[in-house]
């Protein structure tokens, strides 16, 4: 039974249920450039976050599936009695996006549910997460990548009410460039900036998304967007990152007694990235860390 600190994992997602956490990211040992294997899950032991059993198949491609590689940051939702796999693949013809998985365990198997990806076709996207809005539409909340738009963006898309399709056009949130604590890419073409891994967090008053790009010292590091005024509001961004020890693609999970734990991936550097769970806290105007590291 592995521990905390000896699972290779990226885009760590944590689903608790009852005493018990699924760990959920991105397994492959080479998510770049080898061929896909699929995603793993993790369970946690007697209810700790320092051990957990597996890993565990959650997802393997049936035959004839549509992508072949890039297989990353799966994020579980239960909806309706089901559990739904949010997931980035690249497709063997087309533009990487965000595809739907679904399964009638935790556990799985999950199997396509989407016909292909429901982020637009044309588009360069990844990291899509589901958003239930007060009256209970799902959102889509994903990145149109910097690498087509120069400046990556944060989107929002309707979906329909079985989470197969799109229901409707993407709109920009907002762009990483708004942020003080992100940096352009060194070495790479001006006003090329990174969005990735966003995550909605409903607070009071409020709804915080939790996204990742760099800094000026070229380390990958997590902020927090905050609006008032719903997800098509205006969102401002925090002037300072909330983790910047190079790790990042976070989410936010809460224990039985109601603990909260920020979970990333850090350092950011294959295969050495494990996942890491850092105490946060409300703050009037978004997150703070408590000092908490559980590795």
């Amino acid at each position: 039974m592995p521990r905390l600190n000896e699972i290779q994992i990226r885009d760590p997602y944590v689903l608790r249920e009852g005493s018990t956490y699924y760990l959920f990211g991105s397994t492959d040992p080479d998510i770049w450039r080898a061929p896909g294997v699929g995603f793993d899950v993790y369970r946690s032991v007697g209810g700790q976050l320092t051990e957990f059993d597996g890993p565990y198949p959650a997802f393997r491609p049936p035959v004839g599936f549509w992508s072949e590689r890039n297989f990353w940051a799966p994020e579980v939702h239960p909806v309706g009695g089901a559990y739904y796999m949010f997931a980035t693949f690249w497709p063997r013809a087309g533009h990487r996006g965000t595809a739907v998985l679904r399964a009638e365990s935790v556990m799985g198997p999950y199997v396509p549910w989407s016909d292909g990806p429901v982020t637009p076709a044309t588009w360069e996207c990844l990291d899509g997460t589901l958003y239930i809005d007060p009256d209970g539409a799902p959102w889509l909340v994903f990145c149109h990548e910097w690498q087509q738009v120069g400046d990556g963006q944060v989107c929002a898309m309707r979906l329909a009410p079985d989470l197969r399709s799109a229901a409707g056009e993407p709109i920009v949130l907002f762009t990483a460039s708004q942020a003080p604590w992100a940096a352009s890419l060194p070495g790479r073409a001006p006003g090329s900036y990174v969005t990735d891994g966003p995550y909605v967090m409903s607070v009071p008053g409020a709804l915080l998304i939790l996204w990742s790009s760099f800094g000026a010292d070229g380390s990958y590091r997590l902020g927090v967007a905050r609006s008032t005024t719903g997800l098509l509001g205006k969102w401002s961004q925090s002037p300072e990152p909330l983790y910047s020890a190079d790790g990042g693609h976070g989410m936010v999970f809460t224990t039985p007694s109601g603990a909260m734990y920020l979970a990333l991936h850090t350092p950011n550097k294959t295969p050495d990235e494990r996942p890491i769970f850092v105490g946060v806290r409300l703050t009037g105007t978004g997150l703070a860390t408590t000092g908490e590291v559980i590795a």
